[in-house]
């Protein structure tokens, strides 16, 4: 026990820059994609509530164009969407790789699992949520706001918590178009390397990153629910 525990510290030791780039790579592609989920993903989960067959505001056109898009983004096998947008991937950043571009596929994927929960979210909120905001005489906008948000706030930042943790997952897998991250540094310099302890530690590295966020979302979420 004692040689495996030796064994473990020397290799983190002697790995422990490549680590901090790495874990840096990791939460530069995470900052950017939660970014884009809250940016885009919630107003368009907004968007999909209310115009959905039997909302607020139902546009049955647009709300099957952003429905059609957040199924299809989360049901696509994640290194295959890689894969597929490597041409605008390319365009836009004028290489594939790098932790830039492969953050690019990430926040498409953030926007849509954020979208999809941020709906399912705002369905769960009480109907007379907006009965109320309809007998204060609140437009869209003020009941968006004013409301649903409100109402439903708790709701989302456990859902953001959630959706980062997918997101730490495909994450792992970007280092095919070498955008790093943890998972790429625990494949090539413990995996292929056969630095079996290095790659269980920077697996446990990962574990406890998604523990760490889960907690800070459930006190964050069980704070702010004033139910």
């Amino acid at each position: 026990m004692n040689d495996l525990i030796a064994t473990i510290t020397a290799s983190l030791t002697a790995n422990a820059d490549q680590i901090v780039v790495a874990l840096a790579e990791t939460g530069f592609m995470l900052a950017f994609s939660l970014a884009a989920a809250v940016l885009i993903g919630l107003p368009l989960g907004v968007l999909i509530f209310l115009t959905r067959p039997g909302g607020v505001r139902e546009q049955r056109a647009l709300w099957a164009a952003a429905n059609l898009y957040v199924t299809v983004v989360r049901s696509f096998p994640f290194l295959l969407f890689v894969v597929f947008l490597i041409p605008l991937t390319r365009l836009l950043y004028g290489t594939t790789f790098g932790t830039g571009a492969a953050t690019f596929p990430l926040c498409f994927v953030g926007i849509a699992i954020y979208a999809r929960l941020t709906e399912q979210i705002l369905l769960e909120v009480p109907s007379g949520v907006l009965h109320a905001a309809r007998s204060m005489g609140a437009d869209v906008p003020q009941t968006i706001v004013h409301f649903l948000l409100v109402e439903g706030r708790s709701g989302l930042v456990y859902a953001l918590t959630s959706a980062a943790i997918s997101l730490i997952s495909y994450s792992t897998v970007l280092g095919i178009v070498g955008g790093g991250g943890l998972g790429d540094f625990a494949l090539r310099f413990g995996y292929q390397e056969y630095d079996y302890p290095l790659m269980y530690s920077t697996i446990v590295i990962v574990i406890v990153l998604v523990l760490l966020l889960q907690t800070a979302g459930e006190k964050v979420s069980a704070r702010i629910d004033k139910r």
